[in-house]
């Protein structure tokens, strides 16, 4: 079969769409570097939410060796995520200031994927839906996650496939609920976890996992703090609200079991 010569570079990666998808509203310089940063951060989601729902599948089908290369993957990611704010902060609030009327209620509290990737892992608040109108693609991505399984009632059913005994109603529960912390979880956990084999290695990188998004959401806590202070953000949120999302584990369970091992 003879190659397609018109293919190229260019075309391929559809460079002309995606340089050509920054549109400052003002003339201020740092204006790019704000745009290009939250751009990037979206096609990181995107592949963070791919690479979640394979997780999902594979943990499913029992297959550690798949897991364990998409948790590598899944983990380095992330920590490119964290290290990006590091970019954003080379910005100085004045800098930041000079464009920031021009946002107007655009805010990062409306990323749809940013809430698809949360409800992947097990968050459930309705009320971030009210960020988009009902007929919109993120309101039916968004919805549509909230009401899937998360990816620990996939790891629940894996450790359940090890011959684990993982009591029915953690593997039959409600998954439009949020994930509440379970004595029967965290017994089999706990037998797991002195096997030592690859459960507890799973179940140690989903706590690797969840610990790197508490530290990302600290980073952007600071960040926010850093830039516009105690002011509210241009969609109504600021810091204060950012640091209620602190310290809320996506897995509690696997917190839990620490104090017991």
């Amino acid at each position: 079969m003879s190659q397609d010569k018109s293919l190229t570079y260019t075309s391929y990666l559809a460079l002309e769409e995606i340089l050509g998808a920054q549109r400052p509203k003002s003339d201020e310089h740092d204006e790019i570097l704000f745009i290009v940063v939250h751009q990037v951060y979206e096609l990181w989601f995107k592949q963070l939410i791919h690479e979640l729902r394979y997780l999902q599948r594979m943990l499913e089908d029992g297959n550690d060796a798949r897991a364990f290369s998409t948790f590598k993957r899944l983990l380095t990611i992330l920590k490119l995520v964290v290290q990006q704010l590091d970019v954003i902060e080379t910005m100085t609030p004045v800098q930041f200031l000079s464009f920031r009327e021009r946002l107007e209620s655009s805010s990062g509290f409306q990323s749809g994927q940013f809430r698809e990737l949360e409800a992947i892992l097990g968050r459930r608040d309705p009320g971030v839906l009210t960020a988009y109108h009902e007929t919109s693609p993120d309101y039916e991505k968004v919805k549509a996650a909230l009401e899937r399984p998360s990816v620990y009632d996939s790891f629940l059913r894996y450790l359940a496939g090890k011959g684990y005994d993982v009591p029915a109603e953690a593997l039959e529960r409600d998954v439009t609920r949020p994930v509440e912390e379970s004595k029967g979880v965290q017994a089999a956990l706990l037998r797991a976890y002195r096997d030592d084999g690859e459960p507890a290695q799973v179940a140690e990188r989903l706590v690797d996992f969840d610990e790197g998004f508490m530290e990302w959401r600290y980073h952007h806590v600071k960040m926010v703090e850093r830039t516009i202070g105690t002011r509210q953000g241009t969609g109504g949120y600021g810091a204060e609200y950012l640091r209620s999302t602190l310290h809320k584990p996506f897995f509690p369970d696997l917190w839990a079991v620490r104090s017991e091992l």
